[in-house]
C-alpha cells in the first residue's frame, strides 16, 4: 500500500495495535470481528487454512511477526474493499474530522434529511423526550467517556460535523448524566441524542428535563453496538 490516506493509516493503526498488544491474538480477533470477517473468509483471502487464523487468535501458534501481521491486515482491508470499502471510508470520515477512532466511531452527512423516526426504528430506540424536530441530516457515534474526558469544548462542537441537524449517538453510557451535563455547555445543541447501552428505566432522572430545556430529542437503545453501526451504514 503506497501513499497516505485512510487505508494506509488504518493499516498502520491495526498493525501497530496487534504488534504491541500483550495478547496479539485477541487484538487480531477484535479487528477481524470489527470488520465482520469470518476466519474462513480471511483464510481464503490469504490462501491458508482457517486453522492458521484460529491458532493465531487463540495463542496456540507463536505470536505473528511483522510480516505476517502485515499480510493479515492487508487481507482484512482487501475484503473490506471487495465489499465496498465502507469500514475504510468510515475510518476516513473520522480522520477527516480530526478525531481519534477510539473517540468517534463514525461521523457522516446524509445526501438528504431523514425522518428521526426512521433512525429510531432502525436502532431500536425509544424516545423519552421530543423537541418537535423530526428530521436529521447526519449522525456521529461517540464514546461518551472518551469524548467527555479528552475533548475541549471546541473539539466537542466539531462532533456536529457540517450541521447541528443531526443525531449524536453516545455509547459507553451508564445513566446519561455526563452527556446531559456536557451538552449544557455546548450551544447550539443537536436535533437529537440517542444514549446507547441502557434501558429507559435506568435513565438519569434529570435527563428528560435537560433535553427539553436545551431543545433536543432524547432516546435510548440497548441494541448491540455492532448492529447500530451496521444500520447507520445503510442510511442514504
Amino acid at each position: 500500500m503506497s501513499g497516505r490516506g485512510p487505508k494506509r493509516e488504518l493499516a498502520e493503526k491495526i498493525a501497530g495495535e496487534i504488534t504491541l498488544s500483550e495478547d496479539p491474538g485477541a487484538t487480531l480477533r477484535k479487528w477481524r470481528t470489527d470488520f465482520n470477517v469470518s476466519q474462513t473468509d480471511l483464510a481464503a483471502e490469504l490462501d491458508v487454512s482457517s486453522s492458521v487464523i484460529s491458532d493465531y487468535e487463540s495463542g496456540r501458534r507463536e505470536s505473528p511477526g511483522i510480516g505476517v501481521v502485515g499480510r493479515l491486515v492487508e487481507g482484512l482491508l482487501t475484503i473490506d474493499e471487495q465489499r465496498g470499502g465502507e469500514r475504510i471510508r468510515q475510518y476516513g470520515r473520522v480522520l477527516s474530522a480530526g478525531f481519534d477512532s477510539d473517540i468517534v466511531y463514525d461521523l457522516r452527512e446524509y445526501a438528504t434529511s431523514l425522518p428521526l423516526t426512521r433512525l429510531y426504528d432502525d436502532l431500536e430506540a425509544t424516545e423519552v423526550a421530543s423537541s418537535g424536530t423530526d428530521q436529521v441530516s447526519g449522525h456521529t457515534v461517540i464514546d461518551s467517556i472518551e469524548a467527555i474526558t479528552r475533548l475541549s469544548s471546541e473539539e466537542f462542537f466539531r462532533l456536529y460535523g457540517q450541521s447541528t441537524s443531526r443525531v449524536l449517538v453516545f455509547t459507553n453510557v451508564t445513566r446519561g448524566e455526563g452527556v446531559g451535563i456536557a451538552l449544557r455547555m455546548i450551544n447550539p445543541t443537536p436535533n437529537a441524542v440517542i444514549l446507547h447501552g441502557l434501558e429507559e428505566a435506568d435513565l438519569w432522572d434529570h435527563a428528560r428535563e435537560l433535553a427539553r430545556i436545551d431543545g433536543y430529542s432524547l432516546a435510548v437503545t440497548s441494541a448491540p453496538l455492532d448492529d447500530v453501526l451496521e444500520h447507520l451504514v445503510t442510511l442514504e
